[in-house]
């Protein structure tokens, strides 16, 4: 993460928004995020989370999805 407006899915704060630009992650984590519409390009809107713990809720497009912050943490999301 070179770039100073890239953070992980999980250091967003909630109310942020930006444009997911990688997914740190095997096949299987691509697969499932792809599954729930969270693929590079898509942008994303930090709903809810729990301090350092529990899982984060974002909305893409106009659902809401909520995925384990492990995931939050491969997803690199870079700030609107």
């Amino acid at each position: 993460m070179s770039d100073g407006n890239q953070i992980t899915l999980a250091r967003m704060q909630t109310g942020q928004s930006g444009k997911v630009v990688q997914i740190q992650g095997g096949g299987g984590l691509v697969n499932r995020l792809n599954a729930l519409g969270i693929r590079p390009s898509k942008r994303v809107t930090k709903v809810s989370s729990m301090f350092m713990r529990g899982p984060v809720t974002i909305q893409v497009d106009r659902t809401q999805v909520a995925v384990g912050l492990g995931m939050a943490k491969k997803i690199i999301v870079e700030l609107a």
